[in-house]
């Protein structure tokens, strides 16, 4: 991979911390303080790293055959559910983190579009486009519908007729469950997600997002 994918992957670091941040406010909002008491309620990357989202994953992604970009996160952020009070705290909590990368792609697309510089300006376009990119691409992996990812939460609780039993065998193996998915399944997967980027990004910045991703080489 070129700089510029190394510039995404820095991208992705710092966005995958906004991420865990927000879920981390919304806690804390919400009644929740375990994530400011365990300090993991600030930006500073260090107590956010975690071995396989921050340091395994974007390394799969790197060396996987037909994949080409990138894909990871942080350590996810506590959350003591006794705290949150409301009926659905917990989706709240868990669906602020992909608002917040969303919120960002927004804002940054936003320039895009309504600033002539950015659009001529190809180093510019690549920079503000990256991170329209990489925030849209971690809302749409984490709203997939396996534990860990923040999208499980809201599977249960659209489909609150799901067995108590089967909650707990997803929330305890999700994660290898995922790990999996995305071993065997990665191209697949991964050019749904693509698609959709394509559709969100094409409509933000009302920029092919072909033409960026050309650029990436």
């Amino acid at each position: 991979m070129g700089e510029a994918w190394i510039f995404i992957l820095i991208i992705l670091i710092f966005s995958a911390i906004f991420h865990e941040y927000a879920h981390g406010f919304a806690a804390y909002t919400l009644g929740d303080p375990t994530a400011k008491n365990m300090g993991r309620l600030t930006l500073n990357p260090i107590p956010h790293i975690d071995p396989f989202f921050t340091i395994l994953l974007p390394a799969m992604m790197i060396i996987m055959p037909g994949i080409n970009f990138i894909i990871g996160g942080a350590k996810p952020v506590p959350v003591n559910p006794l705290n949150l009070k409301g009926k659905h705290d917990h989706l709240k909590v868990a669906l602020s983190g992909p608002a917040s990368n969303i919120a960002l792609a927004i804002l940054f697309g936003l320039c895009i579009r309504f600033i002539p510089l950015i659009r001529e300006d190809e180093s510019l376009f690549l920079a503000f486009g990256a991170v329209v990119f990489v925030n849209l691409l971690l809302a749409v992996f984490n709203l997939l519908p396996i534990p860990p990812l923040d999208g499980s939460y809201l599977l249960f609780t659209l489909f609150p007729g799901i067995s108590r039993q089967v909650k707990m065998f997803f929330s305890q193996y999700g994660f290898f469950i995922l790990l999996g998915a995305l071993i065997l399944f990665a191209p697949f997967i991964f050019t749904i997600i693509l698609t959709i980027i394509n559709l969100l990004f094409n409509a933000i910045t009302g920029i092919s997002f072909l033409n960026f991703f050309n650029l990436l080489g």
